[in-house]
């Protein structure tokens, strides 16, 4: 009978670096001096790196442990910044110059014996249709008086 021999497994350790991807965060900053409903980015957001270190063991060439040793920000994120406009904006009638007839069901002379809904402070010029009766002389100019 031969003796049975029994290899003794070859145990090595080295050091392995991965990195990894950190995603970036938005904030969302309201806006008054941009329009309701308009969106503007003003810091792009960056995405960041952190860096793993392990300690590897392999048994006769196969990975039987890892183990964290470190891990480091290499590059932090940058945050995203979204600034969102609150600004509501007043729609007006382009059929009138030189102050803003608001778009309404119906609008009137401010100081007049009008009921609104809104009211617009005069003198205005009459560009195109007068369609909510504001130049009553008919020259042209309306609440002029």
């Amino acid at each position: 009978m031969t003796p049975t021999v029994v290899a003794t497994p070859v145990v090595t350790t080295r050091t392995v670096t991965e990195t990894q991807k950190i995603a970036y965060q938005t904030r969302t900053v309201n806006d008054s001096s941009l329009p309701k409903g308009t969106r503007k980015v003003t810091t792009r957001g960056v995405t960041g790196v952190k860096t793993l270190t392990y300690q590897v063991t392999l048994t006769d060439g196969v990975q039987t442990a890892k183990k964290l040793v470190r891990s480091q920000i290499t590059k932090a994120p940058v945050t995203q910044v979204v600034r969102v406009g609150t600004k509501v904006t007043q729609q007006c009638d382009p059929n009138y110059s030189g102050a803003c007839v608001p778009i309404a069901s119906d609008v009137d002379c401010a100081g007049g014996s009008g009921n609104g809904p809104a009211y617009v402070d005069g003198p205005v010029r009459v560009i195109g249709d007068d369609k909510y009766d504001l130049d009553r002389d008919g020259d042209g100019i309306a609440c002029d008086t």
